[in-house]
């Protein structure tokens, strides 16, 4: 293979790759790839644009140090880098040599860390509570046993057990009870029925 058709194949390769990752990681993350046998024009592609540079502009400082030293570190990971417009971003440049070793094309990722900031200020706004004093409370649905302590409540307020409670009071608890949204329960019916020690048709009784 001739060196100009392992470079193509390189770029053309490489070129997959970052179309997969613009996709995958829109809109947030820029992904650039630079030929770097063509210094001064050396961006070929370049995805979810947040720098404002266009194909044909020249390589950066890092793709320079890249093409004069076949040493340079295959990859770069995460360092911080900043925009023309001074948004932090963070950047991951990756080298990509031929077979004598060369660099000759690099797939490079700016992830617009500014953006990513301001929506963890805005979840850390959203979801911030606040202590008030003397407010207490816990939201939740009731349960069986929530209707069988409510029985006996009420019935220990007028110094009663729940089995000794009048036909008035039996109306006055199934009406709190409903109020409370207890007797929608599966089985409210039954739990109330043995809490009083009644039958369950004297419970629609007391309903009605």
């Amino acid at each position: 293979m001739s060196k100009q058709s392992e470079h193509d194949l390189i770029l053309r390769e490489a070129s997959k790759i970052a179309d997969a990752l613009a996709e995958t990681f829109a809109p947030i993350c820029e992904v650039v790839l630079h030929d770097l046998t063509n210094p001064s024009h050396a961006i070929v592609k370049i995805e979810n644009n947040i720098s404002g540079r266009s194909v044909g502009d020249p390589a950066t400082e890092l793709g320079l140090a890249r093409i004069s030293d076949s040493s340079f570190p295959d990859k770069l990971v995460n360092y911080a880098n900043t925009l023309s417009d001074g948004r932090v971003v963070k950047s991951t440049s990756i080298g990509l040599k031929d077979s004598d070793g060369a660099y000759v094309a690099a797939l490079c990722l700016n992830v617009d860390v500014s953006y990513l900031n301001g929506m963890a200020d805005y979840l850390g706004r959203l979801t911030e509570t606040r202590d008030i004093e003397g407010v207490s409370e816990r939201i939740q649905t009731p349960r069986s046993d929530d209707i069988v302590k409510c029985v006996r409540d009420f019935a220990l307020a007028r110094n009663k057990d729940p089995r000794s409670l009048s036909t008035s009071e039996k109306r006055d608890l199934m009406a709190h009870l409903q109020e409370l949204g207890m007797m929608s329960l599966k089985g409210s019916i039954d739990d109330v029925a043995k809490a009083l020690g009644a039958s369950r048709s004297s419970i629609y009784y007391y309903i009605k």
